[in-house]
C-alpha cells in the first residue's frame, strides 16, 4: 500500500507546484487545484476499495495519516476557491473583514471539535480503533453529519475531521497573508513616507530576474504559496524599476538551456559562500 500511494502523493504534489508555476490567475488556479486534487483522490478511492489491509495496524495508518494528505488538499482547494468566488468587490477594509470573518469560522470549528484535535495533536492511539477503522464508529464520538453520505468501502468515521483539521490549517494560513496584504496596501497607502525614498534599480539581466522570481515564486515564499506568478513578476516590475516584458517566453528559455539552467541562482550561493568564507579569515 504504501509505495503506491507515496507514488501517488508524489505526483499530487508535483503537479500542483507546476500548477502554481504555469498558472497566474488566482480562481483559475484553485479552479484547477480542484480537479487535480479531484483526480488523485479518485485514484486513491480505486485503490483502496481493492486492497485488503494486511493488518489493523495498516488500516488505522491509512485513514488517520495517509488519506488525509490527499483529502485536506481537496477541502482547501474547494474551501478556498469558494471564498474568493464570494468576495465582496469592496474597499480593502471591507475584504478585511471578509477575511477575518472566514478565520473566525476556522476557529468556531476548531472550537466545536477541541476534543478530538487534541487527541490528534497529541498524537493519541487509544481510540485509534473506533477513530480509522472502516465499520467501527460510535455515534457518541461527535460524528460529522458527512461520514453519513460517504463511502463506507473507504471512509472511516473520523478520517474527514483529520482531513479538516490540516485543510484548515493551510485556510488559516492563507487567510492570514490575504490579511496580511490588505494592511501593508493600507499602511503603504496612509503613510507614504515609510517608502525609501531612492528607489532601486535592478541592473543586472532581466533573465536573471526572471530566474530569481519562478525559484521564489516554487518554494511558495509570498501569501503562503498563493501568490500567482504575474502578481510576483509585477511587484519587482515596480519594486526594481524593471519592463520584464514577456517572462514567460524567457522562462521557457530559461528551461531549454543546454549549460546551467540556474546560472544566476549558481552566482548567488557561490558569492555569498566566497563572502562567508572570507569574513571567516579575516
Amino acid at each position: 500500500m504504501v509505495p503506491f500511494t507515496r507514488v501517488l502523493h508524489n505526483k499530487l504534489e508535483e503537479q500542483l507546484k507546476r500548477l502554481s508555476i504555469d498558472e497566474s490567475n488566482s480562481l483559475k488556479h484553485k479552479e484547477t487545484g480542484i480537479q487535480v486534487t479531484h483526480l488523485h483522490v479518485e485514484a486513491l478511492k480505486s485503490f483502496i476499495i481493492k486492497y485488503k489491509f494486511k493488518s489493523v495496524k495498516e488500516e488505522i495508518k491509512f485513514f488517520k495519516e495517509i488519506k488525509p494528505l490527499f483529502f485536506s488538499k481537496l477541502i482547501f482547494y474547494v474551501k478556498s476557491f469558494n471564498i474568493e468566488t464570494k468576495k465582496p468587490n469592496a474597499s480593502d477594509r471591507a475584504q478585511k473583514r471578509y477575511y477575518e470573518s472566514e478565520l473566525n469560522r476556522l476557529q468556531r470549528y476548531f472550537d466545536n471539535n477541541l476534543e478530538f484535535y487534541q487527541y490528534f495533536r497529541m498524537q493519541s492511539t487509544f481510540l485509534d480503533e473506533k477513530y480509522f477503522r472502516r465499520g467501527k464508529f460510535d455515534i457518541r464520538l461527535n460524528l460529522d453529519t458527512f461520514f453519513f453520505e460517504s463511502d463506507p468501502r473507504f471512509s472511516s468515521s473520523h478520517d474527514f475531521k483529520v482531513s479538516k483539521i490540516l485543510a484548515n490549517d493551510l485556510l488559516a494560513i492563507y487567510l492570514k497573508a490575504e490579511i496580511t496584504l490588505l494592511d501593508r496596501k493600507e499602511d503603504f497607502a496612509d503613510k507614504p513616507q515609510r517608502l525609501p525614498e531612492e528607489r532601486l534599480t535592478w541592473s543586472d539581466s532581466k533573465t536573471s530576474l526572471i530566474e530569481l522570481i519562478y525559484a521564489l515564486h516554487s518554494s511558495g515564499v509570498f501569501n503562503a504559496g498563493n501568490a500567482g506568478i504575474k502578481d510576483i513578476a509585477s511587484h519587482f516590475e515596480i519594486v526594481f524599476n524593471i519592463d520584464l516584458g514577456d517572462f514567460y517566453r524567457t522562462w521557457l528559455e530559461v528551461k531549454e538551456r543546454k549549460s546551467s539552467r540556474t546560472k544566476f541562482l549558481d552566482s548567488l550561493k557561490f558569492n555569498l559562500i566566497r563572502r562567508m568564507d572570507e569574513s571567516e579569515e579575516r
